[in-house]
């Protein structure tokens, strides 16, 4: 399988469940290991692999067809190394969740099974596909007007208003973002801010986002736009997968009247692999996750 092979992460009760995209048969492979840690509600690698090898030599012994359709996919370890993983597809997964009787693995399965049609589901499906569209090399880099483009990209058929600077006045958590009075206004001042500097990209970034210019979407469009400023201007982008969603939501909320705890965070995640499709797919995952209740 192709190393440039689409990566998903997904998240269950803040668990990560890594999947891989196989083209040729169409379908995603799950790693079994995470769904074993998710199912068990264990951290320990070892103590999950050791279970995993008793219940794969017992389904073994019953002539289970769990064990024949397992198959064995390179999946990143924390090491920064690719390790041959036992991975199982969507009905291989819903039948290891029938192995684990319990409240939790019923809530799993519930999950995993649910058909995700919402419009985040859908609008996530388009910020994939950004990364490889013609589309991405239109956009302005670094001005509303990109950061428009960025949101009418995904939003484009989910919002009536994708891509449209807001007219309400909105809070978040008590925050009462930009008044609409205002937004005009400093959305040219961000427009005009310089950008030749991670500290200056970083400043900018969070000025964005006290505006906060659009009805919903603003972080999953903004997180797009700060990486493709970052690219152009710096040749690096965040790896979001290093900066944990309790972190960055704590960051962002003091940046609004200091920004070096969230300038630290970003600063610690840098990467130059740029042109990574894993590495971007990897930050839309994340990027999602940061919005979930």
């Amino acid at each position: 399988m192709k190393s440039n092979t689409k990566i998903s992460i997904r998240f269950f009760n803040d668990r990560e469940v890594r999947a891989i995209w196989d083209e040729e048969n169409a379908k995603w492979w799950f790693s079994v290991l995470d769904i074993v840690a998710v199912l068990r509600n264990q951290d320990d690698y070892t103590k999950n692999r050791n279970y995993w090898k008793y219940l794969k030599a017992k389904l073994k012994k019953e002539n289970s067809e769990l064990v024949s359709t397992t198959t064995q996919l390179k999946l990143l370890a924390n090491d920064g190394k690719r390790y041959l993983t036992d991975m199982l597809d969507y009905e291989g997964i819903i039948a290891l969740g029938k192995q684990f009787p319990s409240k939790n693995a019923n809530r799993f399965i519930e999950w995993f099974t649910y058909s995700d049609k919402t419009i985040d589901g859908k609008s996530k499906t388009k910020a994939y596909a950004l990364f490889e569209s013609s589309f991405i090399e239109s956009i302005e880099v670094g001005t509303t007007k990109g950061l428009q483009q960025i949101h009418a990209y995904i939003f484009g058929g989910l919002y009536d208003f994708a891509g449209q600077i807001r007219t309400k006045n909105i809070a978040k958590g008590g925050f009462q973002f930009a008044m609409v009075q205002f937004i005009d206004n400093a959305l040219k001042q961000i427009d005009l801010m310089p950008e030749n500097t991670f500290e200056e990209i970083v400043k900018k970034y969070v000025e964005m986002n006290v505006v906060h210019p659009f009805m919903e979407g603003n972080g999953r469009s903004t997180r797009i736009w700060l990486d493709l400023i970052l690219k152009k201007q710096l040749k690096c982008c965040i790896d979001w997968s290093k900066i944990s969603k309790t972190a960055y939501m704590n960051a962002m909320v003091k940046s609004v009247s200091n920004s070096t705890e969230l300038f630290n965070l970003l600063k610690d995640a840098l990467t130059t692999d740029i042109n990574s499709r894993e590495m971007y797919m990897k930050g839309i995952d994340y990027s999602y996750y940061y919005e979930e209740n």
